[in-house]
């Protein structure tokens, strides 16, 4: 259903509010540079820190400035089922393609609850759903099985997975489980090469924030099987992945916008603070790897 480089946006903030006009920049400039679908309110776009009004707003400007060029995917994750319904039946209104919900975080369901978390709410929404496994931030880990179940339970409603575990084997052993056509997306800049080699059909991508036309070329050339242009690419993309978390996320990446873009500033909610100076050295230093600066 999905492919490709789908860069996870930055929320803009100026002097404390949503910055709708960065935005519409930032999502005409992704699309401009070949991304090929937006994710609106995920972990980078700050979705812990803003308002439900805030969410719901970024989530309407994304898919009316995307005005169908691209498909949006919204994020609704939540640890409160309800909470995450909510933002799945206001996102299938506003035109999202697929909402993409994080496994709970904090409350740390089992396997048990994390079936009975994403049935309520594949049964009681029509809106497409990518799961999300980043157990470094929830905690929970979505095993294997729990998804190969969830998908062969709702094979309809449950169409792809951004994968930020860490572990390749995963690919492999969602492909053994299930349909070798799920779609399945890293959501690890630094392992998208070894992901797609695995079957991976892109990346819900940091760094594509800032480099959106690098890392289009680079889903090209993986695509393409031409190894020896994706090694190029990501050579250039490999030290800008690594500078994106120098500092807690989406710090460095929002500090890098602001280098590239004089209309974006580095501005993060709390308890997030801007990053460090050795962080910035860190990104300044990618970006001129990267041919960027």
């Amino acid at each position: 259903m999905f492919s490709g480089s789908i860069p996870a946006l930055v929320t803009p903030f100026r002097d404390g509010s949503f910055d709708e006009a960065a935005f519409r920049r930032l999502v005409d400039w992704q699309i401009e540079q070949g991304s090929s679908a937006l994710v609106a309110c995920g972990t980078t776009g700050e979705a812990s820190t803003i308002s439900n009004p805030e969410h719901h707003r970024v989530i309407e400007v994304c898919i009316d400035q995307a005005a169908g060029r691209v498909p949006v995917i919204a994020g609704c994750g939540s640890n409160d089922t309800a909470h995450a319904l909510m933002h799945m039946r206001f996102s299938k209104q506003a035109g999202a393609a697929a909402g993409l919900c994080v496994a709970p975080y904090y409350n740390r369901p089992g396997q048990a609850g994390l079936i009975a978390h994403f049935s309520h709410l594949a049964e009681n929404s029509n809106l497409p759903i990518v799961l999300y496994n980043v157990p470094a931030r929830t905690v929970t880990d979505i095993l294997d099985e729990t998804v190969v179940e969830l998908v062969k339970k709702y094979p309809d409603r449950i169409v792809a997975i951004k994968d930020a575990s860490g572990d390749l084997s995963r690919v492999a052993d969602h492909r053994m489980g299930l349909d070798h056509e799920f779609c399945q997306l890293s959501g690890n800049d630094e392992l998208w090469l070894p992901h797609s080699a695995a079957g991976g059909r892109g990346c819900i991508s940091v760094t594509a924030n800032v480099a959106p036309k690098l890392c289009a070329e680079f889903h090209v050339a993986i695509a393409a099987n031409d190894l020896v242009r994706a090694r190029e690419l990501n050579d250039r993309l490999f030290p800008l992945h690594y500078a994106m978390f120098a500092d807690a996320s989406p710090a460095p990446v929002k500090y890098a916008l602001s280098r590239v873009h004089d209309w974006i500033t580095p501005e993060v909610r709390l308890p997030l603070v801007e990053c460090s100076d050795k962080a910035k050295a860190a990104v300044d230093a990618a970006l001129e790897h990267a041919g960027l600066r």
